[in-house]
């Protein structure tokens, strides 16, 4: 059996020793898997990613890189950060370079590579992120947009397996979020394994295949459907119910096998039902 990319297994962490964050979640980031993580606000999920990335050492437990336990010393780090990068909530945490391709360039500069395979890199992940036209472009000038686009394009020049996301859609308009899920869709197809997290429990239906809960200082992973639609587990994390889930039970009751994901596959699945009558054309 194929281990995980990247694993946590039993992590324990506490900031202050009185209040710990972390006390035994495990999770399991397997390829080509779409997994989005939701927790309450303070519930360890940010942290969690810190850890997985090294960027944090566990009081406990360990994480793993394809099967084998992440040594601390500097090649191990290395090895990790080749593997797997994680993009922070706020891009103004990681951009600090004069203009946009300086900043992407900086992570396989720092892998020592030629200056013509860096350059191949930072022009792949521009266009990858549809930000070919701001290469030049000063970083503080960007909009709150554009700088989340920089920073997942520094990650992505550095050719990742797996991409970890922290809130990547907070901040943004719809129409902007629905640009970026369409880029992650795209890195997706060219097989970059993506993880996000994210409040949104909507967005986590309609985008991911399963769905972890970080609450209580551990993780619960499932089927996004079976998690998704527990309004229990989900109370749990100071989170509301997804509207997918219940939709579906209603349309399997009015004899309709539609699942839909998105407010334009329900409007579908409602014009199909018997009697339905088209949107803007009411009875008399």
């Amino acid at each position: 059996m194929i281990p995980p990319i990247l694993q946590a297994d039993g992590l324990v962490f506490a900031y202050d020793p009185q209040r710990p964050v972390l006390t035994g979640a495990s999770l399991s980031l397997h390829e080509g898997r779409r997994l989005a993580v939701l927790g309450p606000n303070g519930g360890g999920k940010t942290t969690l990613f810190r850890l997985l990335l090294g960027l944090l050492e566990p009081g406990g437990g360990r994480v793993l890189l394809d099967g084998e336990p992440v040594r601390r010393g500097r090649r191990g780090l290395t090895r990790l950060r080749e593997q797997a990068q994680l993009v922070l909530q706020d891009p103004d945490d990681q951009l600090f370079a004069a203009d946009v391709a300086q900043d992407v360039s900086f992570g396989p500069l720092n892998l020592g590579l030629p200056a013509a395979e860096v350059a191949a890199r930072v022009e792949a992940a521009l266009t990858a992120l549809h930000i070919a036209d701001l290469a030049d472009r000063p970083t503080h000038l960007l909009s709150f947009g554009q700088k989340k686009r920089t920073a997942i394009a520094g990650a992505v020049a550095m050719r990742p397996r797996l991409l970890v996301l922290d809130e990547p859609t907070a901040g943004l308009d719809p129409t902007g979020v629905e640009e970026l899920l369409a880029t992650l869709d795209d890195l997706h197809r060219a097989g970059t394994t993506v993880v996000l997290s994210t409040h949104d429990v909507d967005l986590a239906h309609r985008w991911a295949d399963e769905v972890a809960v970080v609450a209580g200082g551990r993780v619960r992973v499932a089927a996004a459907d079976d998690v998704l639609g527990d309004a229990e587990l989900l109370r749990s994390a100071r989170l509301g119910p997804a509207w997918a889930p219940g939709v579906h039970r209603l349309l399997q009751a009015l004899g309709s096998p539609a699942r839909p994901r998105t407010p334009a596959e329900l409007y579908a699945a409602l014009a199909e039902l018997p009697g339905a009558v088209a949107p803007g054309h009411g009875g008399s």
